[in-house]
């Protein structure tokens, strides 16, 4: 490889980067399996173990006139844990691997895969197939270090009628070196803080009193939150301000695991970077409320619990409305 006058020397680790690429380059459409054959027939016992590891009742994958689901395309063809389980690969896909690993990229990661389906797969059709090594990226770096994603293709064909593609990429790594902790004091996480105009203004000057308030219309005498400038079930501008009660049950929740939001954890139950629990909390009054339960940890967290508001200071300056749930046999719960 030459430069050209004024061009910056390039460093031995991108040169030694470009020669490898090129060798790599070159295993571009050349084959990675010839000839393979799958090594059952596709069956109904294997079609009723993935329906229920996954959770998939649909019809279409029972009774005498059943089909394979179309995702399971790459089952019919995968080798298994034996030593014979890639019989037809090629020398030229190992090639590929041992110049990666030879070079310092000996860790792999499945990335993604792509499937285009041809025809329906039925119990007792015979799979074969051939792979094509489709491409190979340029060096990159990820978070879990440098490398190249090769991606290959698979054409899948069932009693000899092209049945289906399968695309599967991975990426060919070496292991970034892990970053010296960073020990530095971080700021206290705090809250983002509440949008507050003049439509829901009243329901914070609530909150800073310790009342919850919700909106009654003045027409049809509809309950609603969020706050709202008109009913949204009669149209009508006249309403009211109401202290709900602060009694309710979940109706529904999810517990936030990834990422983590230290602000938001204020459970009892709860570590600063901990999960915790969002929740829609149904109020006697009718209307439903977004909030946090405190006071039982966020896996313990069920439909149907019965709380009670309770408000809060999360911060120095923002306090909110939470719930805690009560009831003898209610973990942290209050009577």
């Amino acid at each position: 490889m030459t430069r050209g006058r004024g061009e910056p020397a390039r460093s031995a680790e991108a040169t030694e980067s470009d020669d490898l690429y090129e060798k790599l380059k070159a295993y571009e459409g050349r084959a990675a399996a010839v000839a393979g054959r799958g090594k059952d027939p596709v069956n109904e016992p294997m079609i009723r173990h993935w329906c229920e590891a996954m959770g998939d009742t649909d019809a279409a994958y029972t009774g005498p006139e059943a089909v394979a689901p179309p995702t399971m395309l790459q089952v019919w063809t995968m080798g298994g844990l034996s030593g014979h389980g890639h019989s037809g690969r090629s020398e030229a896909y190992d090639e590929l691997f041992a110049l990666l690993d030879d070079a310092g990229y000996a860790s792999v990661v499945a990335t993604d895969c792509e499937q285009e389906y041809l025809r329906p797969l039925r119990p007792g059709d015979g799979i074969t197939f051939d792979a094509v090594i489709e491409s190979v990226s340029e060096r990159k770096t990820t978070k879990l270090g440098t490398g190249y994603f090769v991606t290959t293709r698979m054409d899948v064909r069932a009693d000899g009628e092209p049945a289906g593609t399968h695309r599967f990429r991975i990426l060919k790594f070496a292991p970034a070196r892990p970053r010296p902790a960073d020990t530095r004091p971080r700021p206290t996480a705090k809250r983002p803080r509440p949008v507050i105009n003049r439509d829901n203004a009243g329901f914070w000057d609530g909150v800073a009193g310790h009342q919850l308030l919700i909106q009654r219309c003045g027409d049809c005498a509809r309950p609603r939150f969020p706050w709202l400038p008109g009913c949204n079930a009669c149209g009508s501008p006249e309403w009211e301000a109401v202290e709900a009660s602060g009694e309710g049950t979940v109706y529904s929740y999810v517990v936030m695991h990834h990422p983590p939001f230290p602000a938001f954890a204020v459970s009892d139950h709860a570590d600063a970077a901990g999960p915790y629990a969002v929740v829609l909390v149904e109020l006697a009054e009718g209307v439903r409320v977004i909030s946090q339960v405190v006071g039982v940890p966020p896996g313990e967290v069920r439909i149907g619990m019965p709380v009670r508001l309770e408000f809060r200071r999360v911060d120095e300056e923002l306090e909110l409305p939470l719930f805690r749930p009560v009831g003898a046999g209610v973990p942290g719960g209050v009577r």
